[in-house]
């Protein structure tokens, strides 16, 4: 897809899993080499299929802040927020520019669904924003805005964010969730059982996420009493952006778009719309 006058009208939202660190920009070595091959292939197609937008709107699992922060600069930072990786992973570039009328609109429909915001001026993009998108989106064109999770961790406060945020979808604004199905750091690896009880998470989330309207909020509001799901997401900001590409959807259904095996559990993306 080239070009705005080809962007669908309304785009689907997007949660999909950001992988480890920089993990597509360096040898792998803590499981077979190719353990991100499918993902950064995944991405690609993302980024090619999307490729005439006219904005990004990214929710990554690595901001948190207390009242729901939009990031409002022209011209993002990278924040190389992961350690421990080989060093030429700290000099990485994706220098895409912001959007602050995309920051000032999103902040609008925020306050008009009686959500409060705040203007995050010098916020940078962090690793899982840039580290994706720059599988997904390479020449960095595309203006890129990134928005907080609220430090409540609420499923109900991140489904009515994209609630808010769903005319975006029809003014050419890809809504994506940056975050990691099964996000159990001590569980990666092969720990006896992991992916067993991700299975029965993914294969219980992939049922949520068919569903529609009323049913589909209240499942993913009381996803931690879904099989395993503590266990997937001992804390759990990185399932959260999916929940606001799910509110972005409205009654609209999700598929499962995107599912491999990552260091030993199961791990899928999802589009809604």
């Amino acid at each position: 897809m080239t070009g705005h006058a080809e962007t669908p009208s309304p785009l689907p939202s997007l949660y999909f899993p950001h992988g480890g660190g920089p993990c597509f920009f360096m040898d792998w070595t803590m499981g077979p080499a190719d353990t991100f091959d499918r993902l950064r292939d995944w991405l690609g197609d993302v980024g090619r299929a999307y490729d005439g937008v006219r904005a990004l709107l990214v929710i990554s699992a690595h901001w948190e802040e207390p009242v729901v922060s939009v990031q409002t600069g022209a011209h993002p930072s990278l924040l190389f927020d992961y350690q421990g990786f080989p060093e030429h992973t700290y000099r990485l570039t994706w220098p895409a520019p912001g959007s602050p009328a995309l920051a000032d609109r999103v902040r609008t429909l925020l306050t008009g669904a009686g959500m409060e915001s705040r203007a995050a001026p010098h916020r940078g993009y962090d690793h899982g924003v840039f580290v994706p998108l720059k599988v997904a989106f390479p020449r960095a064109h595309i203006p890129t805005v990134q928005l907080s999770l609220n430090a409540d961790l609420d499923p109900a406060t991140h489904l009515a964010m994209g609630r808010a945020l769903a005319p975006l979808r029809s003014e050419g604004v890809l809504i994506l969730g940056s975050g990691m199905s099964f996000h159990n750091m001590r569980a990666f690896g092969g720990q006896p059982g992991a992916l067993e009880r991700s299975a029965r998470f993914d294969a219980w989330l992939a049922e949520a996420c068919a569903c529609t309207g009323e049913r589909r909020e209240s499942l993913l509001a009381a996803w931690s009493e879904a099989p395993s799901g503590r266990y997937c997401h001992p804390r759990e900001e990185h399932l959260l952006p999916l929940m606001v590409a799910a509110g972005a959807a409205e009654d609209e259904p999700g598929r499962r778009v995107f599912q491999d095996i990552l260091m030993g559990v199961q791990v899928s993306a999802f589009a809604f719309g």
